[in-house]
């Protein structure tokens, strides 16, 4: 048995291709059953489309209505019989009543180690400029579950990374990305994964 993830996206799609690469020798007790991209133009479409994964958009712009948005993301994942949800570089918030439908069944990356940086608006380079503002010599990664509380609910992983003199915002992003994002969203998708199986 091998539980049915759907991951949500809203641009590029890296850490997606981190999952997808990892599948069948870090993920072994999970496969993706579907991409859902919030934004029409998100190259993670692309890449689902590459990997023969069911690649689908539910563009929040044009419904919206966030319940409506929502909604049809539950069709979605509803009608797929999807187990857990990765929300992987997937920019819009989503409600309280949609994070208690899937308590413990939804886990996020983000790009630094909670509780450092995080919550409402820090979000891609903001999380970086802020930790360089900051002057921290370590920042890092986090896979945690999501609640009603941006960036709040219970750490499953984290791996630190080192900020380098001379570090720009986007430097630090990417190396935030290969020294911790890519390699933690796939192993906490198998923990995830392997704890759904079990009935955790």
């Amino acid at each position: 048995m091998k539980a049915k993830v759907a991951v949500l996206v809203s641009g590029g799609g890296t850490n997606l291709q981190a999952i997808l690469d990892k599948t069948g020798s870090v993920i072994t007790s999970a496969v993706v059953e579907v991409v859902i991209a919030d934004n029409p133009d998100a190259y993670a479409l692309e890449r689902a489309k590459k990997a023969g994964i069911a690649a689908v958009v539910v563009d929040k712009r044009a419904i919206g209505d966030r319940q409506k948005f929502e909604e049809r993301i539950i069709e979605e994942l509803e009608s797929r019989k999807i187990d857990f949800i990765v929300l992987a570089g997937f920019l819009s918030i989503l409600s309280a009543s949609f994070t208690r439908r899937y308590d413990k069944r939804i886990i996020n990356v983000h790009p630094s180690l909670i509780p450092s940086f995080c919550g409402k608006g820090f979000y891609g380079l903001k999380v970086h400029e802020a930790a360089l503002d900051y002057g921290v010599k370590v920042t890092g990664a986090t896979v945690h579950y999501v609640n009603e509380i941006p960036d709040g609910g219970e750490i499953i992983l984290q791996q630190p990374v080192f900020v380098e003199d001379g570090d720009t915002p986007e430097v630090l992003q990417r190396r935030v990305m290969e020294q911790a994002e890519w390699i933690i969203l796939p192993r906490a998708v198998e923990i995830v994964a392997k704890r759904f199986i079990k009935g955790e």
